[in-house]
């Protein structure tokens, strides 16, 4: 199924985390947290200002980027758990 989010909203795929500390020590499943970086799959057309004219989004297809512990909406697509989150729920891109 394709999905492509509307407005300033974007598809989220979080990023897989570590299951061992530097120390060698694997973490169960039950203790590690949500990851808070992910890869965008797809984006919104962008913001509608007040006249009208639409702002086109920071972040594009394919960028991995860091958002808040709680952002997004989680949905499940073609089996593949995904966040749907607002351009201002990231709190930047990482290069």
């Amino acid at each position: 199924m394709k999905f492509r989010p509307l407005h300033d909203r974007v598809l989220v795929k979080r990023v897989e985390s570590e299951t061992k500390t530097a120390s060698g020590i694997i973490i169960p499943d039950t203790a590690q947290e949500k990851p808070m970086q992910g890869k965008v799959l797809a984006v919104g057309t962008g913001t509608v200002k007040e006249d009208g004219s639409v702002r086109k989004l920071d972040v594009k297809k394919g960028d991995t980027i860091l958002f808040g512990k709680w952002s997004g909406t989680e949905v499940k697509i073609d089996g593949d758990e995904l966040l749907i989150m607002k351009e201002s729920d990231i709190m930047g891109i990482i290069e």
